[in-house]
């Protein structure tokens, strides 16, 4: 008689009689997987479809809640409606990792799913204008940010612990190519829904969520190890106060600050960026001194996770960049230059760029199953050198460029991306052990995140940078030559660029605002009209606007190149699964499990399980 002994409750078989039948549940069941990769990768698509589909839909908010995006006080409400989920969830997702490697990432992952949900339906119904309809959105857009880093913490560890190591590159290719197809779908979804109703950006989320979580907590079931430890509080507390305060000045130092274009000197800024990397310094010497840490920096001996992780990082905060720039691009110039209204210019700025979107879609599942095959590195190295190509390609477009050629690059651009992505983290995922991938998924989604925000300010500094130069004397000369006074003209050319750049990423033309209504009245009807008009605006900024993208597509291209170096660096595999302690117990377990169950059904006349669970593939339960 084998020995008995008690399971964790993942683990249980769960005997139960239908109609006098006798019904073994596991996770054995050669659907599960899919199961469980159709859902995560639903969660992991609303996530990030979430992030980008209020940049693109700004304009339509700003109006909805009656806010004026220009007036200084407004830039932060502007700043944080776009930062704040990116920022909370590059905070939490290592701590929701490693609670999933703890209490369950099924547990955590359903939980997101409702949280996720819940807050889509809170934002939609806004009651409040002006700052006030602003904070309630950023307010509850944070919350909705805890629900979406529970789904991105351990959305990739489900899969992996779901899939055996010959299958996982491409399940994950799938899952983390819907992630990054999902930033660029948002930004065609807002500005189709914009266009109708700013309100239905959040609605739409609602019938997916209510379906994705009910769908998960009666489908998906924890089959991965489970770790036992404490939460490591100081650990979670310095990371989320070191990163949070670092991102956050990061923030506001893109805005203007004591007459200067930038807000770098800014006291608060400094003590945010000084400050918060002495806390995070401080994390790091507490998670090297506790039993238990939320962060394990062991994971970073192993060359290849670092590099993977290093990898990441790089082309999120390109990618980033390329996103924001490409917006900026068409909304503010190329699309009012081609005849389309301001009004209507995020609805097509959303539909051209869906060749990034089929680029992410076409390569990303082919280069899943291909690394598979013949191993992640070179399809993560190789897309990184596609994408840089793409900079290259773009950084030779004139500011007013023939869209077939343009279609062309970002396509290439999108090709690039999806060749590195699901090798990139088949890679990082495989070499951590078993009992660590909620951790290494959180940590691997917080380099991403962090590289994004950190895109942000990154990118929107060098183009302002890059605009200060020329901008002022080209505004200045632009208005002078309609009739402007020199007096009127100088003043407007003083704003700060960071302004001039919103109008633009807002796409429309705030030259009506800067000169005021009396200075437009004095002007003959055709000055005014000009002024006023689709192309004025554009024309004027064209210029020095290329001159920001020239600095902003070089660096694109050198952190693409070193990330694609980074992704050729070999380190020492994780062990095998079957290998694993934990592992290999589970899946003794199971098989006992089965075996009894077996033995049982025989004895009481009734057909016998047909399956007997393996020890890789299904170390779990099934309902």
């Amino acid at each position: 008689m084998p020995s008995q002994r008690t399971p964790p409750p993942e683990l249980r078989t769960t005997e139960a009689l239908k109609g006098g039948h006798l019904a073994v549940l596991t996770v054995d069941h050669p659907r599960y997987k899919w199961v469980a990769l159709s859902n995560t990768t639903l969660g992991t698509l609303l996530a990030t479809i979430n992030s980008s589909i209020v940049l693109i839909s700004l304009p339509a908010i700003f109006k909805g809640i009656h806010l004026n995006a220009l007036e200084p006080g407004n830039v932060s409400y502007l700043l944080w409606m776009l930062m704040g989920y990116m920022l909370v969830t590059a905070v939490l997702v290592v701590t929701l990792g490693r609670l999933g490697d703890m209490y369950g990432r099924v547990k955590i992952y359903n939980a997101g799913f409702a949280i996720f949900t819940l807050t889509s339906v809170i934002l939609a119904l806004d009651p409040f204008d002006g700052g006030g309809g602003a904070l309630w959105l950023i307010g509850w857009r944070v919350l909705q940010a805890v629900g979406g880093a529970m789904l991105m913490a351990n959305s990739a560890a489900i899969i992996t612990d779901a899939f055996s190591a010959k299958q996982r590159g491409m399940a994950l290719g799938v899952n983390i190519v819907a992630a990054l197809a999902g930033s660029f779908i948002g930004l065609v979804v807002g500005g189709v829904l914009a266009e109708w109703d700013w309100r239905s950006v959040f609605w739409v989320n609602i019938p997916l969520g209510i379906l994705g979580t009910v769908w998960a907590y009666r489908s998906l079931h924890d089959t991965g190890v489970r770790r036992k430890a404490k939460i490591d509080w100081w650990g979670n507390a310095t990371f989320a106060v070191g990163l949070t305060a670092v991102l956050a000045a990061i923030t506001y130092g893109i805005q203007p600050y004591g007459g200067h274009t930038m807000g770098w000197t800014s006291p608060w800024v400094l003590t945010g960026l000084i400050g918060g990397g002495l806390v995070l310094v401080a994390f790091g010497i507490i998670e090297t001194r506790v039993a238990d840490p939320m962060f394990p920096l062991a994971l970073f001996r192993n060359t290849a996770f670092t590099s993977g992780n290093i990898a990441s990082l790089l082309s999120a905060v390109a990618r980033g960049g390329l996103q924001f720039m490409l917006i900026i691009w068409l909304q503010g110039i190329w699309l009012p230059l081609h005849g389309y209204d301001y009004e209507q210019t995020p609805l097509w700025a959303g539909i051209y760029l869906v060749p990034l979107t089929i680029g992410f879609l076409v390569a990303g599942p082919l280069a899943g199953a291909l690394s598979d095959r013949f191993g992640p590195r070179l399809f993560a190295a190789g897309g990184l050198l596609v994408m840089a190509g793409s900079f290259v390609g773009m950084l030779l477009l004139p500011s007013d460029f023939n869209y077939a050629v343009f279609a062309v690059l970002i396509f290439v651009n999108g090709l690039g991306g999806g060749l590195f992505a699901a090798p990139n983290t088949s890679l990082v995922m495989s070499s951590v052990p078993a009992n660590m991938r909620g951790a290494a998924s959180g940590m691997r989604a917080t380099f991403q995140n962090a590289g994004q925000v950190l895109s942000i300010g990154l990118f929107f500094s060098l183009m302002v940078a890059g605009l200060a130069g020329s901008l002022p004397s080209t505004l200045s000369s632009g208005l002078t030559a309609q009739g402007v006074s020199a007096a009127t003209a100088d003043q407007v050319a003083q704003i700060p660029p960071v302004g001039t750049l919103f109008a633009a990423f807002l796409g429309y033309n705030p030259i009506a605002e800067l000169l005021g209504q009396p200075t437009l009245d004095s002007l003959p009807t055709q000055n005014a009209d000009t002024l006023t008009g689709l192309e004025f605006f554009p024309r004027l900024i064209s210029g020095p606007f290329h001159d920001g993208l020239v600095i902003v597509f070089w660096l694109a291209i050198a952190m693409t190149v070193i990330g694609a170096l980074a992704s050729l660096l070999r380190g020492k595999p994780a062990p095998k699964e079957a290998e694993t302690p934990e592992v290999a117990a589970e899946g003794e377990f199971v098989a006992h499990e089965a075996e009894l169950a077996s033995e049982l059904a025989e004895a009481q006349g009734l057909a016998p399980a047909t399956r007997v669970a393996e020890p890789i593939d299904a170390p779990g339960v099934k309902a």
